[in-house]
């Protein structure tokens, strides 16, 4: 070493020694002083937010008990003009050196004792209206460019990790939630962090329920794992059964979370979340409670600049199965989103004991052999919502059915009861063969009749297996260009499944069971398509308190299924939908309304002919040839006034946001509204010797009524030019 070169090293030798004693006396100068430091940060503290969030915060003392941990007493916040945020009488907490010098606040420890924090709602105010204006405000003044979602997932989860002490001590801490006259009331009696054990014991509403929690936490690593459960008896919140009549139990909640990593400018999460014994009760899900034993998801999340998801490595488990979900979400600069379910091969009959109990009630106690897998791809660009994606897949591999569940679906394949309901009160029995004389066998009914059904209701009964793919992509993206559920697809295997087996239960899992009970039908061959085609227009509705073709042919037309025209035919596939607003189309006269009907008529005529089912017509394929039978027709409105009311049209409202949008589902579409026998409708008046009466008597419609009548008939004309065009593309 050169003697220059030991000059240079004693200089930056000295240099440093100078700067690290000039930082001792500094910090020897700001710890002698750091009470009234600690006043003016905490001033400066209280004023912003008074200015910013009009926060009253009053602090009773303040103290350093160490070199890096502040006790507090008696402290408040109130937001102007509303009830008390929060109230603290004592707290204690410390801070971590290191990431303190890198400007970052992570707590070391924290002890609190008696403390409150509360959210009060009166009528439509709140104490927390403040925390809404501040983000409605910011959103005002942030530039136009949208902030990287990564960068705020990153920022939120590590402002919320790094407030989690190594070291907790709390007692008597209440959270309590208010809502008008209901109020929700947690009181933590303990919650300790020691050498990474967690536990804690919360008590819900007053002692209504003791609550735990325990578990481990490495806040320094970012590992948790906890688990949240009740003494003798399951967790539940009777305000949510209260509130929106969902009964919502479970007797284990579990928690990890593993890693928090930023890759490739991502920000990723991984944990597990699981349930055990989960119960569920609604109107709308289910009859009966839906009990899921054991549920679980090895999860991995992440977050893009502009976009959220869960990752394909990510696995679902339900009782003995397990399958890989992928879902993401697309912001910008367009909404996509994606959804995809794969699963390897399945033990049938694991599959089917994994269903959750009371879901599924016709397929409990059905024994099964074989595998099944099942795929799932959905894809939907929000400005392209006509190129949808939609597949979905059930494959078997040696599947066969051993024994039936609750219910025997091969039973139509002989004489049976059909019972249809309305209002969940059965109608009247009536018996589907030949010792009923209103039975008709398939051969003898009108072949038009029989082609005009199809092509108005599912064209490819005969060659589909129970479901239409491409039904559902035009299904999918018409109700997403509508925002409300406006067309449905269902096929003719899916309504003869819901009325036949399923009528009584109008709820969420009734649609999913109607799914697999079509695909068992259709897969295993239990029954043939002509039987399925025969007993579908033998029970479906076609009027008030009419049912079958055969009643349906001699109420409107006085005649036999196999005298009906062509257009008698088309007709009756017109009211399918709605059968008890069939009166409405006629004139006085038994004529029909050509305004109203004509189009329908000459779209599913062009239909059948380009088909080669009738011949090519010029004029109406038969609308001018339908006469109402003469003893309907004073049941019909004279043409300068209103039309009769339907009572389809008005169903009763029971106040709850979650029914009306379950009521849409099931009856806001086209589809679904088919010859539903338990939708809601007057029941069916009777005479003195207790017979139904055939049509009664109907009130006078309003205009507005009949402004939404025009509007569902050129929707309909709409829907079916549109799938004129679907044909003619694929042909």
């Amino acid at each position: 070493m050169t003697d220059r070169q030991r000059k240079a090293l004693r200089i930056v030798g000295w240099t440093l020694l100078g700067l690290f004693i000039l930082a001792g006396i500094g910090a020897g100068i700001a710890y002698s002083k750091r009470e009234s430091l600690l006043q003016v940060a905490l001033d400066r503290a209280i004023r912003k937010a008074k200015r910013d969030y009009n926060l009253d915060v009053r602090i009773g003392s303040a103290a350093f008990t160490g070199f890096s941990s502040l006790a507090f007493t008696n402290v408040s916040v109130v937001p102007a003009e509303r009830d008390t945020l929060a109230r603290i009488r004592k707290t204690e907490i410390s801070v971590r050196f290191w990431p303190l010098i890198l400007g970052k606040v992570s707590l070391a420890g924290l002890s609190l004792e008696n403390g409150l924090v509360q959210v009060i709602r009166r009528d439509s105010l709140t104490n927390i209206d403040f925390l809404i204006r501040r983000q409605r405000d910011s959103t005002k003044t942030t530039s136009s460019r949208r902030a990287d979602l990564s960068d705020v997932a990153e920022n939120l989860i590590d402002n919320l990790l790094s407030k989690i002490p190594d070291d907790l001590n709390v007692q008597n801490l209440e959270f309590r939630v208010q809502d008008n006259k209901d109020t929700i009331s947690l009181l933590t009696q303990t919650a300790l962090i020691d050498d990474e054990d967690v536990s804690s014991t919360l008590l819900l509403n007053g002692g209504q329920a003791t609550w735990h929690v325990t578990g481990t936490a490495d806040p320094g690593d970012r590992e948790y794992d906890l688990a949240l459960y009740a003494d003798n008896k399951p967790l539940e919140l009777p305000y949510i059964e209260k509130k929106f009549n969902l009964k919502l139990q479970a007797d284990t909640l579990r928690a990890e979370l593993r890693d928090v990593d930023r890759s490739g400018g991502e920000f990723r999460m991984e944990g597990i979340g699981s349930v055990r014994n989960l119960r569920l009760n609604h109107p709308a899900i289910a009859r009966t409670d839906v009990v899921v034993a054991k549920a679980a998801m090895d999860a991995n999340l992440f977050v893009g600049e502009n976009y959220v998801g869960i990752d394909s490595s990510s696995t679902l488990y339900l009782g003995e199965v397990s399958a890989h979900p992928f879902v993401k979400y697309t912001l910008s600069p367009n909404k996509v989103y994606e959804l995809q379910l794969h699963t390897g091969a399945l033990d049938a009959q694991a599959l089917f004991n994994s269903f959750p109990q009371g879901l599924f009630e016709s397929l409990e106690g059905m024994k099964v052999a074989g595998k099944l897998k099942y795929d799932l791809a959905f894809q939907l660009d929000a400005s392209l919502p006509d190129s949808v994606k939609f597949n979905s897949s059930l494959t078997p591999d040696n599947f066969r059915i051993l024994k039936m569940g609750q219910t025997d679906f091969t039973a139509i394949n002989k004489p049976f009861v059909y019972t249809p309901y309305e209002k969940g009160k059965p109608v009247r029995d009536i018996v589907v063969g030949p010792e009923n004389p209103d039975f008709t066998p398939l051969n003898a009914i009108s072949r038009d009749l029989r082609n005009a059904v199809l092509t108005s209701e599912d064209y490819n009964f005969f060659t589909h297996k129970g479901f239409n793919e491409k039904a559902f992509r035009v299904s999918i993206a018409t109700n997403f260009k509508e925002k409300s559920f406006k067309r449905g697809a269902s096929t003719v295997s899916m309504q003869l499944v819901k009325n036949a087996f399923l009528n009584r239960n109008k709820t969420l899992s009734r649609k999913v069971e109607e799914i697999l009970i079509v695909w068992l039908i259709e897969n295993e061959r239990l029954i043939p398509k002509e039987r399925m085609y025969e007993v579908y227009l033998n029970i479906i509705e076609w009027g008030r308190n009419i049912y079958g073709i055969n009643e349906a042919a001699r109420y409107y037309f006085a005649k036999s299924p196999s005298d009906l025209s062509l257009g008698e035919s088309i007709f009756l596939a017109f009211v399918i939908p709605s059968p008890k607003r069939a009166l409405n189309w006629f004139n006085p006269d038994g004529t029909l309304q050509s305004r109203n009907v004509r189009g329908y008529f000459r779209i599913i005529g062009r239909i059948m002919a380009r088909r080669g089912l009738t011949e090519p017509d010029s004029g109406a394929y038969g609308f001018y040839g339908v006469r109402l039978r003469e003893g309907l027709r004073r049941e019909v409105a004279p043409p300068d006034s209103l039309f009769q009311s339907d009572s389809l049209m008005t169903e009763p409202d029971d106040g709850s946001d979650f029914n009306n949008f379950l009521r849409d589902l099931f009856n806001g579409n086209r589809d679904d509204q088919r010859n539903e026998p338990d939708r809601p409708t007057v029941q069916p008046e009777r005479g003195n010797s207790g017979d139904p009466v055939a049509a009664p008597t109907d009130t006078v419609k309003t205009r507005r009524q009949l402004r939404q009548e025009r509007r569902e008939r050129k929707r309909r004309e709409r829907e079916l030019r549109d799938q004129t065009q679907q044909e003619s593309e694929g042909s």
